[in-house]
């Protein structure tokens, strides 16, 4: 197995590359001169941010705020050039209470499944809890800067908009 651990890292942010419909998304974590970009789905993102939140709530109290968190954003757009280094298919959160961090781990292969002797890869963020926070708020930013939903049924609306199936198959 091998992993990249950055405790904690310079920065740890989403971002995306591509138009609305056709963007992938990435994790960058940076310190000095090491990086490290992995991309993952959309509904990685989305739901990593809610548990988070969930988690935040549960364990960090005050070092957790919105207030706090706006103090540790990162705004600025993901470092260039952008280059995968793996394929997220698994992720991990957990709260150190010794550290007093959150950590994020993401996998390139799950690794309770993994047979014995194979290769996984694995990038290792620890964030404090503002950190964590101003992380979870940009996923949810990123996320819904996609397409628009269709207000009819809820699917991602095209430019030229979509087949709508609770209009009978009728584009809107």
């Amino acid at each position: 197995m091998s992993v990249v651990e950055f405790h904690p890292p310079e920065r740890f942010i989403l971002g995306t590359v591509g138009p609305p419909g056709e963007r992938t998304f990435f994790l960058q974590a940076s310190d000095g001169d090491r990086r490290v970009q992995v991309s993952l789905e959309k509904l990685h993102a989305q739901v990593l941010a809610e548990r988070i939140g969930e988690l935040l709530d549960q364990v960090a109290g005050l070092e957790a705020t919105i207030r706090a968190a706006a103090d540790a954003a990162d705004n600025a757009p993901l470092d260039t050039p952008i280059s995968e280094d793996f394929r997220v298919s698994a992720l991990a959160l957990s709260w150190d209470e010794e550290d007093h961090v959150v950590i994020i781990e993401a996998h390139d292969q799950d690794p309770d499944e993994v047979e014995e002797g194979a290769h996984v890869n694995t990038l290792r963020a620890s964030l404090s809890p503002a950190q964590a926070r101003a992380f979870a708020r940009r996923c949810e930013t990123v996320v819904r800067a996609g397409r628009p939903s269709c207000p009819f049924c809820g699917g991602a609306l095209d430019p030229e908009g979509h087949i709508c199936p609770r209009a009978n198959g009728y584009k809107r």
